[in-house]
Parts: structure tokens; sequence; C-alpha cells
């Protein structure tokens, strides 16, 4: 199942890769998304993938699952939250005043002197 994981992360920080270098804002916000959902998936991996065992270890327990990469992950993803739609509001108000999502356009020209 690992592997099958490390494929999908690969993928994944993959496509956000090539997203975020492209031109487009909105491309590169869905890239942002994409990186954060591979470093999910790569902390859940790394913390080992059981079945069956709850993450509370209690007096009687004979084997548990970790808790801390389960709240590693909750904790980036209510901070991939927050900062996705900060990126998005960026985005609409930037596409309001210049009329435009390219990065490339974005960044005005120089007057001829």
């Amino acid at each position: 199942m690992e592997i099958i994981m490390a494929f999908v992360i690969g993928i994944l920080f993959m496509t956000a890769t090539y997203l975020m270098l492209s031109k487009s804002l909105l491309r590169i916000i869905v890239g942002t998304g994409l990186l954060s959902h591979g470093a999910h998936l790569l902390i859940l991996t790394m913390g080992g993938l059981k079945r069956g065992d709850a993450p509370i270890l209690g007096g009687d327990a004979v084997s548990y699952t970790d808790p801390l990469p389960q709240a590693l992950i909750l904790t980036a993803i209510v901070i991939s939250f927050g900062v996705t739609a900060f990126f998005l509001v960026l985005a609409y108000r930037s596409y309001q005043e210049l009329g435009t999502d390219n990065v490339e356009e974005m960044r005005g020209t120089e007057k001829d002197d």
C-alpha cells in the first residue's frame, strides 16, 4: 500500500509543480492546493498505514496507531484552507483591478522616457 501511496504522492507533487510554474493565477492556486494535499498524504504515509487499531493508547491496549500524524494533518488542513481562501480573495481582487489573471501581464510595463 505504501508503494501506491508513494506513486500518488509523486503524481500530486509533479502536477502541483507544473501548475505552479504556469502563468495563470488560478492554476497557481490549484497547484498550491494539490501540493498541500500531497504533503498531507506524505505525512500520513510516513506515519505508517495501519488498519484496525485505534489511535488511543489505553491501559489494556496491545497495539495502537500513532495519533501524531493525524494531528499534524488536521492542523495542516486548517492552515491550507486559510491560505487557499486568502489566495482566492487576492486573485479575485487583482482580477477586478487589473482585468487579467496572467502573472506576466500583472507586472506592468516600464514607461519609456
